[in-house]
């Protein structure tokens, strides 16, 4: 192996924090994955990764080596990046990461097209609860919703994602419709708990004015789907995005609320790291997305 590929493992490894799981994205057996691995550190004549019953945890040679390890990877990237940009033919690997529930109802099958397209692509979908760290992960693209973190990122808006409260007619029929935020006290609300936020609090605007309304209800959820399926159900009001509701306002079967007021956007961006030379994969994926999205939500 060169040491250019010794870079590539090693900070795959450190990445993915677990041999089993570098293995199964290799296609090689655990023990040969956990050779490799030996044999770098008998070369470097250090220990570079503490083994643990969890984890694999980088010794202070470990982080150094991937500190060192990390801009030399990228210039290299980046060097074939400027070269393979004048190429027509799209080569390497592309890394997204998306959301469970968009990214397995929208970027998936987007991503499958995108596959068919382009032959010589090499293409990996991680999906994931929270949005992850392009400075930390094995991943090119972070599909997210709302506006990009940090300013060394570079944030593609690919969908306009407004915040929908609504409920199904049935629910309306026996509890009546609410006309302004305070009447939510009244109401059955249906809670979506997610990344650790104040998700009992719905934030809403009206002429430049803030209303936030603590919400309370039988029925609350850490999954999406779940939560629309019991507002389908009839169970109380939900605050969705619209990408996850709009087929469901547009057939009827959820009806929308207090339309003259705004809750806090969830734009939905592609982002990625800042860079000389982006990869043309990159840019292709990222253009095709955005165009494939606009045609699924024509109306949003």
């Amino acid at each position: 192996m060169s040491v250019i590929d010794d870079l590539s493992f090693f900070q795959r490894v450190a990445s993915r924090g677990s041999l089993t799981a570098v293995a199964r994205e290799l296609g090689l057996s655990l023990p040969a994955v956990s050779k490799r691995l030996t044999q770098l550190e008998r070369r470097l004549g250090v220990q570079l990764l503490q083994r643990t019953t969890r984890r694999l945890e980088l010794t202070p040679e470990g982080a150094l080596y991937l500190e060192g390890a990390r801009p030399i990877l990228q210039e290299i990237e980046e060097l074939e990046s400027a070269v393979g940009n004048r190429q027509p033919v799209l080569r390497g690997r592309l890394r997204i990461n998306a959301s469970f529930g968009f990214g397995r109802r929208h970027v998936a099958p987007v991503l499958s097209a995108f596959a068919g397209l382009h032959p010589e692509l090499e293409l990996s979908l991680e999906l994931t609860s929270q949005p992850v760290s392009l400075f930390d992960e094995a991943i090119d693209i972070d599909i997210r919703l709302g506006e990009p973190p940090d300013s060394r990122l570079i944030g593609h808006r690919l969908l306009n994602n407004p915040r929908i409260l609504c409920a199904a007619p049935a629910y309306l029929e026996r509890a009546g419709m609410p006309r302004q935020v305070a009447d939510l006290a009244a109401h059955e609300c249906i809670v979506l708990r997610q990344h650790g936020s104040d998700y009992a609090i719905w934030r809403f605007s009206k002429d430049g004015r803030e209303q936030a309304h603590k919400v309370n209800g039988r029925f609350s959820s850490n999954d999406g789907e779940v939560a629309v399926r019991l507002a389908l159900d009839g169970h109380g009001l939900i605050l969705r995005s619209r990408w996850d509701v709009h087929e469901h306002l547009a057939s009827g079967r959820l009806v929308p609320l207090l339309t003259d007021h705004q809750a806090p956007r969830a734009d939905i961006h592609a982002v990625y790291q800042q860079r000389r030379h982006v990869p043309q994969r990159i840019v292709a994926f990222v253009r095709y997305l955005a165009g494939a999205l606009a045609e699924r939500f024509p109306d949003v």
